[in-house]
């Protein structure tokens, strides 16, 4: 007998992101869809951006938890459109991301920071991202690059802390 659809979110919801291990790749949004064709459950993956170095592991660590339950007949699809969005990260992901210590991203925004849409932290024209560690408004950007391509280094003015920014895509 085969599992259903729900049980399959359930055990997918167990693997980690390679990158950011507190978050799964249901809560990043990265798995679209689950769906039974015939015998073969297919699992359709938008990755976070074309060129991520993480999409395969992401497919074999997904791949190795449904075999692991029992699952023989799988193909993984590779979804490009729409385009992954940081929107598609689930409210408790996004707490994950801060517990963890990276800011989660900030819905309006653009990659670069500058604003596309009204958002409700602003200072200025530049954006203002929270601390993750103590919740300061007061902080910088260092680096529009950080430890990941999806990530910008920033510092608190406060703590002086530096943090990860998850940058909106």
């Amino acid at each position: 007998m085969r599992p259903a659809s729900d049980q399959i979110w359930r055990w997918l919801a167990e693997v980690p992101d390679p990158e950011i291990p507190v978050i799964s790749v249901t809560d990043l949004g990265i798995v679209r869809d689950v769906e039974w064709q015939g015998e073969t459950l297919v699992v359709t993956v938008t990755p976070t951006y074309s060129g991520c170095p993480a999409t395969t592991a992401i497919n074999l660590d997904i791949e190795a938890m449904l075999r692991a339950k029992g699952i023989a007949d799988l193909r993984i699809e590779r979804r490009l459109a729409p385009p992954w969005s940081t929107d598609w990260i689930s409210t408790e992901g996004r707490e994950r991301l801060r517990a963890y210590g990276i800011a989660p991203p900030i819905d309006g925004t653009a990659p670069d920071g500058r604003t596309i849409a009204r958002a409700t932290r602003l200072s200025g024209a530049n954006l203002t991202v929270p601390c993750p560690r103590c919740g300061s408004a007061s902080t910088e950007r260092i680096s529009q690059f950080g430890s990941t391509p999806c990530k910008a280094a920033w510092r608190c003015k406060d703590c002086l802390e530096p943090f990860d920014y998850f940058k909106c895509h």
